[in-house]
């Protein structure tokens, strides 16, 4: 029997060694196919990192076709998107149309992508070092979703990162091993393609033993794949410690330099620097240059078997690090080279290539070209593939019922504070939808409004931990409760965490099966400080809220390090997300409850031909809010007035059919166009205020109006346009928003009227609200003598004496 099982598993190692070869080949050919065999329209580089995927062929080979099991997740090095690619053709997963167009139109990606690729992407890679960090945090959201019982029987999986060096070099991935150690994350392994090269050139020397310290500091086990097994072999011989020293003692650049020149240049090096010592000399005499090449370059991350031993050796669940060391380039003539990062093999090395690959001109994407192994035998081998028995592993989880949502009855309150009330209102109940609220907040909790519904929810932690301030009956407004029922998830303050546990759980319907509901806030301003984090997240098609407050310059004592400026024009930008910035509480309330439904939808993309917005597809929401108390109106909407919201703009004061301006505000400097309005009245007849909701949506449905004409339907009308379509065309439009002029300064082109846009272009300073309202031109003055300049006709009588 034990002679059965090594048979098995020789035959097996040689199956996979054949799969490595075609991972390889494909890899490496499709990426030739597309720079030089595919016709050109452009005539661009279209690239592809031959050598980048090359060093991680063996290692994900050894994974994919082995290892790995249907509940575990990967997020694939960028630049190993080709071998990921290859792999997924192998298993069925991907088609030769897909390979043969590679980075072209609709073609496999450039690098894995969830929503573009038509292959199983677990996650989106592409901004290096944010997958890798996304692993944690899906593991901490995996841990929250069978600790609240939602796993349906599905086992925990471990959550892989593939990883290119040079992405340790990133600070978001060390933010995110800090949080992971406060979060005693699990299931995590991070898989290090230690090739010593970087983007352009090669790493440092004693980066490595850096790395260990790190990651061990932080709880993780790391596990060294140094050696593969022809080296170690070799070091079992007479002589073979003093090759080892040598291999250990030599710089990267050297290694890196002699790894490219091959077999005669190691005898050299290895006889300049080691002379005739008798039993090293000796072992280095009894091999060919190829044996001698082959020798020196089979390192651990190149060598099946012992990757296989490394990765089936962990039997617990702590995270692990494997450093696994790799030539860059492996297997291809520019193996080793400084610049081969983005590099591509000549037509005459991509022939000699295919020779040595035995792949015949006319078959180069056939699945089982020039392996030894018989193809009957390879397609018996590739249906126990563990990690494919289940077929694709994207699951589906229900859309949840929304409650309606009733503003708070406070007289006067912020937008801030509205939010607090409204989630403490749902915290109440025990709702499906409350249930799966999951909220998170880089240290900020308090002061955006999130204390009430932790103090009824808890906070999330895989163990029960005791608030110390209630058990030593010390006085305080907040429970600080953590156990695993908990629905807050505490982050400290680095805001590309919050966005990368966003996207996590934000995928939980999907990599899961169970639909999470997260909501994050934090500072207005530091957004920016987490943009490509969320920007990431949204590309990946993750569903949440994010509830930025306070905003802008209304946080007037605080200075310009907290006043946010550009911030409603990062919520028009970004695909994938819908800003929105409302002024009262009652709009908030409307605007909540369509966001909780939002973020649920997956539609089919269509645009609605009443607003032109794609709302059945969904997204992610972002609330720009105030700390500003402003008295609230008491009202009742109709239907049509919450659709209105939804869609981005009202009119709060309708204007007359003679109007001369009208004021269109954003958000908290509703007051000051209020006043202006009611003091125009006075003298303009028929002023209108157009209350926007959001300018994102407003001008995504423009665009989107006019894009449809453009294909011939002539009566396609977006929201903006019917709500300013009636406008006389003498009429001006004046804007203000506690942010960039910008963000509403398009509203005069929609219909061709003259424009005011008023914002905020400078870092704020310190000062009261009249103050800087009156410093920066947003207040009622402003207003009215923008307004005059619009319509000059009368002056005014109020301008002077505001």
């Amino acid at each position: 029997m034990a002679r059965e099982t090594a048979r098995e598993t020789a035959r097996d190692i040689d199956i996979l060694a054949a799969l490595e070869r075609k991972a390889l080949w494909l890899a490496s050919y499709m990426i030739h196919n597309a720079n030089h065999l595919r016709e050109s329209e452009d005539g661009l580089k279209v690239g592809g990192h031959q050598a980048s995927s090359a060093s991680l062929a063996t290692i994900m080979t050894a994974l994919y076709f082995h290892v790995l099991r249907p509940e575990d997740r990967v997020a694939v090095k960028p630049h190993a998107s080709p071998v990921f690619h290859a792999i997924q053709y192998l298993l069925g997963f991907q088609s030769r149309e897909k390979l043969e167009n590679f980075r072209g139109y609709k073609g496999a990606q450039s690098y894995p992508s969830r929503t573009k690729d038509e292959d199983d992407v677990d996650f989106s890679t592409g901004s290096v070092g944010l997958g890798v960090a996304q692993t944690l945090f899906a593991s901490l959201a995996q841990d929250y979703v069978h600790a609240h019982g939602l796993a349906n029987g599905r086992k925990k999986g471990r959550m892989i990162a593939l990883v290119g060096d040079a992405e340790l070099d990133e600070g978001n991935v060390f933010e995110a091993l800090l949080e992971g150690w406060k979060h005693d994350v699990r299931n995590t392994w991070w898989v290090v393609d230690y090739n010593r090269q970087s983007l352009d050139g090669v790493v440092h020397e004693g980066l490595y033993e850096r790395f260990v310290g790190i990651f061990e500091a932080m709880g993780w086990q790391v596990v060294i794949v140094k050696y593969g097994a022809l080296q170690e072999a070799a070091f079992r011989e007479p002589g073979g410690q003093a090759l080892k020293r040598w291999i250990d003692e030599c710089p990267n650049p050297d290694y890196s330099a002699l790894t490219f020149q091959g077999g005669a240049a190691w005898r050299k090096r290895l006889m300049d620097d080691l002379g005739d010592q008798g039993e090293v000399s000796a072992l280095i005499a009894r091999r060919s240059d190829a044996e001698l090449s082959a020798l020196m370059t089979n390192l651990g991350g190149h060598d099946i078997s012992t990757l296989i031993d490394a990765f089936t050796s962990i039997t617990h669940d702590r995270p692990v690090c494997f450093l696994c060391y790799t030539v860059k380039g492996y297997g291809l003539p520019l193996a080793g080279h400084k610049d081969n990062h983005a590099g591509l093999m000549t037509a005459s090395q991509m022939e000699e290539f295919r020779a040595a690959m035995n792949v015949r001109p006319g078959h180069e994407f056939d699945p089982f070209e020039g392996l030894a192994v018989p193809p009957a035998q390879m397609e018996r081998f590739l249906e126990k593939v563990p990690f494919a028995r289940e077929g694709r592993r994207r699951f589906s989880s229900p859309a949840l019922p929304v409650p309606a949502i009733a503003p708070p009855p406070n007289a006067t309150i912020s937008t801030q504070a509205g939010f607090g009330l409204i989630l403490q209102e749902l915290a109440k109940g025990d709702g499906a939808l409350a249930d799966r609220i999951v909220t998170t907040s880089p240290d900020v909790t308090v002061s955006t409004n999130l204390g009430p519904w932790v103090n009824r929810r808890g906070l999330f932690a895989r163990r029960e931990l005791s608030d110390v301030f209630k058990r030593e009956k010390i006085p305080s407004t907040f429970s600080w409760q953590f156990s695993p029922k908990g629905q807050h998830m505490e982050l400290g303050i680095a805001e590309m965490n919050l966005f990368l546990l966003l996207s996590a759980l934000g995928l939980s319907h999907s990599l899961f099966g169970a639909r999470l509901v997260p909501v994050g806030t934090l500072y207005d301003p530091f957004i920016c400080r987490g943009l490509d984090a969320l920007n990431y997240a949204c590309y990946q098609d993750a569903r949440f809220i994010v509830v930025a407050t306070p905003s802008g310059i209304t946080l007037a004592p605080e200075g310009g390090a907290h006043q946010s400026i550009s911030t409603p024009l990062i919520g028009m930008a970004q695909d994938g997300l819908a800003a929105f910035e409302p002024c009262f509480v009652d709009e908030l309330a409307v605007l909540m409850q369509f966001a909780f439904d939002y973020v649920q939808r997956d539609g089919d993309g269509e645009e609605d031909e009443r607003n032109w917005l794609r709302d059945e597809t969904g997204g992610s929401v972002y609330f720009r809010l105030s700390t500003r108390p402003l008295e609230q109106p008491q009202r009742q909407f109709t239907e049509e007035q919450r659709r209105h919201m939804v869609d981005g703009a009202y009119w709060l004061r309708p204007p007359g059919p003679n109007a001369e301006v009208v004021i269109a505000v954003q958000g908290a400097l509703a007051p000051e166009a209020i006043a202006a309005v009611a003091l125009l009245a006075e003298d303009r007849r028929d002023v209108g205020l157009l209350m926007v909701t959001s300018s994102d949506r407003l001008n995504a449905g423009w665009t989107a109006a006019g894009r449809a004409r453009e294909r011939g339907l002539a009566s396609a009308r977006s929201h903006i346009e019917r709500l300013l379509e009636p406008l006389p065309r003498h009429c001006g439009i004046v804007s203000v928003v506690d942010g960039h002029p910008a963000s509403l300064g398009w509203l005069g082109a929609v219909c061709g009227h003259r424009m005011r846009a008023l914002g905020v272009e400078h870092f704020g300073q310190s000062g009261s609200l009249p103050d800087l309202y009156r410093h920066y031109g947003v207040d009622t003055a402003a207003i009215l003598a923008a307004a005059q300049a619009l319509a000059p006709g009368r002056p005014l009588r109020h301008l002077r004496a505001v």
